[in-house]
Order: structure tokens, then sequence, then C-alpha cells
């Protein structure tokens, strides 16, 4: 009997460090994520999710925003560029109030001269409250979004887990994000062109109220590459055998929910902003 408890000792203690071995470190799930996102997801499915699989990537992302940001406003041409987009865009807001009769001509002349020149006194302040409104803005839309998904995949497709598992499966896709803003700033900076995505339509230049513009907005490798991973992501996390399912679910919420707030931009003219 007591051979018999002897040889089992060394069989548990054995599990026990290859559980701890398996485990993996969150570098390793960095470098998984966009190595083999399948595999990676796996393993993390196989213990409880940890808090700093989604803050980390969350508020590594924040960082690379913010400092993008202080890049585009530090550089005169880019800045200048941005202004100039942010211009545009109020001049067309402004034309659609004068056509609707909401003001007359001058006043709109009137408000764009004021906000143009507000916006070259107002610089500072304006970087200042970007870079404050950045980590509330990113928590606030990231909890929210984690949470639309989880309820998809948890009531919808009936998988297997909860909302800290979404939030694991959302946020460590996060990487690829910050890599994708890493090249917008390369690119934005050797062009002197402020870049806010990298889709065809930023390259091509086509305007993003048009639904031709809402189509080419899509076709953006970095988006797809992120919501693509994100599905297997949410597969893995809730023990489905279906990754395929998971993905398409993914697409449709992304296109779906965009298209919304574009057809909203488009027939309420305050959200106008939300069709650019």
């Amino acid at each position: 009997m007591e051979e018999m408890q002897n040889q089992e000792a060394p069989k548990m203690s054995s599990v026990e460090t290859e559980q701890e071995e398996f485990e993996m470190s969150h570098t390793d799930k960095l470098v998984g994520v966009f190595s083999e996102p399948g595999t990676t997801f796996s393993k993390i499915s196989k213990f409880p999710p940890k808090t700093s699989d989604w803050i980390i990537p969350v508020i590594v992302m924040i960082v690379v925003t913010i400092l993008a940001q202080i890049v585009f406003m530090s550089n005169p041409a880019i800045k200048v560029a941005l202004q100039e987009k942010q211009m545009a865009a109020i001049e067309k807001r402004m034309n659609e109030a004068v056509a609707s009769g909401q003001m007359t001509q001058a006043q709109a002349d009137e408000q764009t001269d004021r906000i143009r020149e507000g916006m070259g006194q107002m610089g500072t302040i304006q970087l200042i409250g970007t870079i404050v409104g950045i980590p509330v803005v990113t928590f606030i839309f990231f909890f929210v979004t984690a949470g639309v998904f989880f309820l998809i995949v948890k009531f919808g497709l009936k998988g297997e887990g909860t909302y800290k598992d979404a939030m694991v499966a959302y946020g460590l896709p996060f990487y690829i994000s910050v890599i994708q803003w890493i090249v917008i700033v390369i690119i934005s900076v050797a062009t002197s062109k402020a870049m806010a995505s990298l889709s065809v339509a930023e390259f091509t230049g086509t305007e993003k109220s048009t639904i031709a513009g809402f189509i080419l907005g899509k076709l953006d490798i970095f988006s797809i590459w992120f919501y693509a991973v994100l599905g297997i992501g949410l597969a893995k996390m809730f023990k489905s055998a279906n990754t395929v399912k998971y993905i398409v679910a993914v697409f449709c919420v992304w296109i779906g929910f965009t298209l919304v707030f574009w057809l909203l931009g488009k027939a309420v003219p305050f959200l106008s902003f939300l069709a650019g």
C-alpha cells in the first residue's frame, strides 16, 4: 500500500510541473498573436483569464496613440494637414446648414473664420485635451465593445466563456493595432500627410461619406487582420471547434455596427462626423 502511494506521488508532481510549464508568459502570448493565434488562444483558454492579458495591450495602445498625436502635432506639415482636414469637414457642415436654411452664408463664413483662428491659438490646449481624453475614450470603448462581443458569442453562438474571456480575446489583438499605428505614423511623417488609417480609401483619397468610401474604408489589411484574430480568439476562449463561425460573426458585427453609424451620420446633420 505504501509502495503504491510512493509511486503515485511523483506522477502528480509531474502533472503539476507540466501544467506550470504549459502556461505561457505574456511575451509568448504577444508573439503568438502574430505567429500562431489559434494555438496561442487554445493554450490561454486552458487557464483562468488574466487581467494582464488585456490591460497591458490596452495600455500599450494608449501610450502609442498618445505618442502618435504628439508626433502629429509637433510636425508642422502634418499639423497643418490635420487642421485643413478638420476645416474641410467643418465647412462641409456649414454649407449643409446654409443649404437647409439653418444659417446664412455670412453667418457660416463668420463661424468658419472664428474656428480657423481658434485652431491656431489652441494647439497646446488641444494636445493636452487629446492626451487626457485618449485613455478615457479607449477604456470606455474597450469595455463596451468587449461586452457586445461577449453577449453575441455567449447568447448568440452559445459559447462557453465569461466576460473576462471576451476581454482577453479582444485585448491581445490590440498589439496588431499598435503596429498599425506605428506604420501610420511612419507613413505620415514620410509623406507629410495626416493619415487616419491604412485603408484603400485613405490612400486613394476617396471621400468616406460616400458608399464607395465606406466600402474602401474597410479594405485595410491591419483591420481585417485584427478582426480575424479576434474571431479566432473568441472561438478558442469560448471553447468552440467552429472557428470560421466566430470569424464570420465578428466581421458581421464590425461591418454592421460601422454601417449603422455611417447611416446615422448621413441622416442626422450633427452626427455627420460618423460618416466621415
